[in-house]
């Protein structure tokens, strides 16, 4: 809830002025909880968007009307947002950022983590890509890489080195 830090400090006698009815909170239900609870405390609360004033009859009345409207809108938009995004994905059309790593990519990835040779930062920086996509592909490196793997690795170093 963005106003939050507002709602709390107010008291008594104050008055909430919010811009529209659907900025102050995400659902009616949670709507409603919210302007009875400033009722409770003695805070007044104005819509300016939508001319209510729940300090009068007719301001509940509308506050009423108004928030559910707001909720029914907002149904709407989501409806509208998933429509066109089944829509896009019908076309061919994916959203979202484009992958770092190609299928190939991944494959020639996991042939040199299984190998043995490559630590999964050092596969990863070849690359160009964060540990943390690998693991988005792979799970855990750290789990799937076996102890003797990492022994193995170590004892051809050491031969390689001549120690």
């Amino acid at each position: 809830m963005a106003y939050s830090v507002y709602i709390l400090r107010c008291a008594e006698g104050d008055v909430l002025v919010v811009w529209k009815l659907d900025r102050l909170a995400r659902s009616m239900k949670q709507l409603v909880t919210l302007v009875d609870d400033l009722h409770k405390r003695g805070v007044q609360f104005v819509s300016l968007q939508e001319n209510i004033d729940t300090t009068t009859n007719g301001g509940e009345l509308m506050f009423g009307i108004f928030a559910a409207l707001a909720q029914f809108e907002r149904g709407l938009i989501s409806e509208r947002t998933k429509a066109g995004l089944a829509s896009a994905r019908a076309r061919g059309r994916n959203g979202g950022r484009p992958a770092k790593m190609t299928a190939k990519d991944v494959r020639t990835a996991k042939k040199m983590l299984d190998a043995g040779d490559m630590s999964g930062a050092e596969v990863a920086k070849r690359f160009g890509v964060s540990r943390g996509t690998l693991y988005r592909h792979f799970g855990n490196l750290k789990k799937s890489r076996s102890t003797e793997g990492r022994h193995a690795r170590k004892e051809r170093a050491t031969n390689q080195s001549g120690g």
